[in-house]
């Protein structure tokens, strides 16, 4: 028995640290863990620090490698919860990993302290991190419709442009009629033109061209020779 509790791993303390852009350091962020760390009696065993915007991902973000860094016992301690999710969402799913995977979570702007286990607290806080969301969903879905209104309001055509679109090949209609009518293959026409066979193939058939009657061009009469 006391050999298994000598080589019981022993918990880590870990400070997650990130700013959206070089133009910023994470010295205020690891001054405050440290601060608060030390008023706890705790030792900051590691840092994982980086500099990338919320927008990313959370793979980009670092949040990965915490998952594989802590375990059942270690402490996770952020300045504030915006350092870990970009969104009341994404804070509800990594809160909710986190308490799972029996990690203590430390906020201190937000004096949150999650003891890793599913308390009373916990329940509470991930209570309000789901009612947060659904309401930021709603804000958002708001907003979203509101743009709408006025673009339509204000006469701005929404959603994909009607018609064939814009290709390299506008602008040749009549040197491909000519060519069809001679008789030339496509994938000749393609070398020609330095398109793909698809998106040859797409133009004539949006354009609806058909090989021409009328006497051929320049293009067309040295293309037969």
């Amino acid at each position: 028995m006391g050999k298994m509790a000598a080589i019981k791993k022993q918990a880590l303390v870990i400070g997650y640290l990130r700013v959206s852009t070089d133009e910023q350091d994470t010295k205020n962020q690891e001054l405050a863990l440290r601060q608060y760390a030390d008023g706890q009696g705790l030792t900051i065993n590691q840092f994982i620090e980086t500099t990338v915007s919320s927008r990313k991902g959370i793979n980009q973000r670092g949040i990965d490698e915490l998952y594989r860094t802590l375990s059942a016992g270690d402490t996770l301690i952020v300045a504030e919860l915006s350092r870990l999710g970009r969104s009341i969402n994404e804070l509800l799913q990594i809160v909710d990993a986190l308490i799972r995977a029996k990690i203590r979570l430390v906020s201190i702007k937000e004096s949150i302290n999650i003891n890793g286990t599913m308390d009373i607290q916990s329940k509470t806080l991930v209570t309000m991190f789901s009612l947060l969301a659904e309401i930021e969903r709603d804000l958002i879905s708001m907003r979203t419709k509101e743009g709408l209104a006025k673009a339509r309001a204000a006469g701005v055509r929404l959603g994909r442009p009607k018609g064939p679109g814009r290709s390299k090949l506008d602008g040749m209609e009549d040197e491909i009629r000519n060519l069809l009518g001679l008789g030339v293959t496509k994938s000749s026409m393609t070398k020609m033109f330095g398109v793909s066979w698809c998106a040859l193939n797409n133009f004539i058939k949006t354009r609806k061209l058909k090989p021409s009657r009328k006497p051929v061009t320049k293009l067309a009469q040295a293309t037969v020779q």
